[in-house]
């Protein structure tokens, strides 16, 4: 069954989400509720109607356990050819078929069409590049100290591993996760947001067509998150948690798998500050703040939610940023022509609004922007304020939005402090042309990535330190470090006699030396 539609959409968004399975994918199967319940979602562009489909419960959840129980030992006997193979048929069924899931995302989370097929092809490199690893899980043979015996360590799939992706990157989300899940041999279960399940059930069913088995992939819509996650993470046949969300969220998360010492990789808040010093090139300072603030409309963890800038360049930054902000084109993300959709839904929409009142009630002064729109959808305009307090709310939390606050600086050490001044480390960015003082603050900056005069570029190969710093930080991330992640396999060592010998031996070959050899 396919996902049910309303009318009044466009024919070709009609068709690519009448395409959708509609139902729970569980061992294979599409299936209903358990209860028959469904969840709704929305369009974030009119606010009505897009699609129906199952919203899983607490039984369906240990259902999907128990598939991806079923289907574990066989996947991960699995040949690592036969397991590329099918990693890369994905790839190739997702890069022809760019244009379909782009206008799903953009219908279901409202990015521009431009941005949704980035995702896209962001998202089906994941699936080539875990095609080429899933061959090279490689083992190791060691000698301990004393010479006696032989280590052998192997690296083995961890387990069924659980996987809670957000509604902002649908598909990259998923495919980052779920990708080198399989290369490693792990069977899984995907409980998209409910917000955007329309790409995970898409994605599901493009693998399913490039022939992964029953119960490797289960995919769980559902409207009861917390009880949902909450049972499968109880459940002592669940081995590992991979989830991206919020830090409040996260920490719950947490508690709940440490009961049973659960593998976890938790990717949580960011707060990315973008620093620009008086010395750099305002040109490509301003190239590349639009692409860190309004890549996918502010709605990235990676995105650049805190502007510092020298007071000798602020003025010109904040009239050239206005300028270029305000110079978009907003509109239904799956319009031709639209450079900014609206946001995911009501309640975001409503957040950034609010954190715009109350920078506003503090002090702040609106160069551009600044005010819901009339009329249907989630929109919120392109937004530059400055004369920003330093303890403002929208400078210590995850706008998700269009919104660029102005901080200005004097010195160096101001510029650090201020850019250190919130709990998360996930990213920052750095403007200026001396190269000593570049890397000089981008050492003392705590975040775990530093782009340096440029965003940073997130690929499947690139490694991502964790959080750095002094304190804990909320953010980590330990993705994309070439081969298998590490925490979808578990090293187990063998010990060996050095003693023991092959049963049987083959003799060496002797061959007639050549009449060459013979002169």
């Amino acid at each position: 069954m396919t996902a049910t539609t309303t009318t009044g959409m466009s024919p070709a968004i009609a068709d690519v989400v009448r395409a959708v399975p509609s139902q729970l994918i569980i061992g294979g199967k599409h299936v209903p509720a358990s209860d028959g319940s469904t969840l709704v979602v929305l369009d974030p562009a009119t606010g009505t109607v897009l699609a129906t489909v199952a919203a899983g419960t607490v039984q369906d959840a240990l259902s999907a356990v128990t598939a991806a129980e079923e289907a574990a030992a066989a996947w991960a006997a699995t040949a690592p050819k036969k397991r590329a193979e099918i990693l890369q048929r994905t790839y190739h069924l997702m890069v022809d078929r760019a244009d379909d899931l782009a206008l799903l995302i953009s219908a279901e989370n409202g990015k521009a069409l431009p941005d949704a097929r980035g995702e896209v092809l962001y998202s089906a490199e994941f699936f080539r590049w875990f095609a080429e690893e899933a061959v090279r899980i490689r083992r190791e043979i060691l000698t301990p100290p004393g010479g006696a015996n032989k280590i052998i360590v192997l690296r083995q799939p961890v387990g069924i591993a659980v996987l809670v992706t957000p509604w902002n990157f649908p598909a990259a989300m998923a495919a980052r996760k779920i990708a080198p899940a399989l290369a490693a041999g792990c069977s899984t279960i995907l409980k998209p947001a409910s917000e955007t399940p329309l790409t995970a059930l898409a994605l599901a069913a493009l693998m399913e067509e490039a022939g992964l088995p029953a119960g490797v992939v289960n995919v769980l819509p559902s409207k009861q998150s917390g009880p949902v996650v909450s049972a499968m993470l109880s459940e002592r046949r669940v081995r590992k948690l991979s989830f991206t969300g919020s830090t409040e969220v996260g920490r719950t998360l947490l508690n709940l798998a440490n009961q049973h010492i659960m593998n976890c990789s938790m990717e949580l808040g960011g707060n990315a500050p973008l620093l620009v010093f008086d010395d750099a090139d305002v040109d490509a300072v301003i190239e590349g703040a639009l692409i860190a603030k309004m890549r996918n409309g502010g709605e990235a963890c990676t995105a650049a939610n805190r502007f510092f800038v020298a007071e000798g360049i602020a003025e010109q930054f904040t009239s050239r940023l206005a300028s270029a902000m305000s110079a978009m084109t907003m509109g239904a993300g799956y319009d031709q022509g639209t450079t900014l959709g609206p946001l995911v839904n009501a309640a975001t929409r409503d957040k950034v609004s609010a954190l715009v009142e109350d920078a506003v009630n503090a002090g702040a002064h609106v160069a551009t922007g600044g005010s819901t729109p009339d009329g249907p959808g989630f929109f919120y305009p392109p937004t530059v304020l400055t004369n920003v307090a330093p303890d403002a709310a929208i400078l210590q939390t995850e706008i998700l939005g269009p919104v660029a606050p102005i901080v200005t600086f004097s010195t160096e050490d101001e510029a650090v402090r201020l850019a250190n001044n919130t709990e998360y480390g996930l990213v920052s960015y750095v403007y200026n042309k001396d190269l000593e003082r570049g890397l000089r603050v981008s050492e003392r900056i705590e975040a775990g990535m530093v782009g340096l005069n440029r965003r940073t570029g997130l690929r499947p190969c690139r490694p991502v330190r964790r959080g750095q710093g002094k304190r804990p930080r909320p953010r980590r991330r330990r993705r994309r470090s070439p081969g298998i992640h590490r925490e979808q396999v578990h090293r187990r060592r063998l010990i060996v006699s050095a003693t023991l010998k092959p049963t049987t031996r083959r003799p060496p070959v002797r061959r007639e030396p050549t009449e060459r050899e013979r002169q």
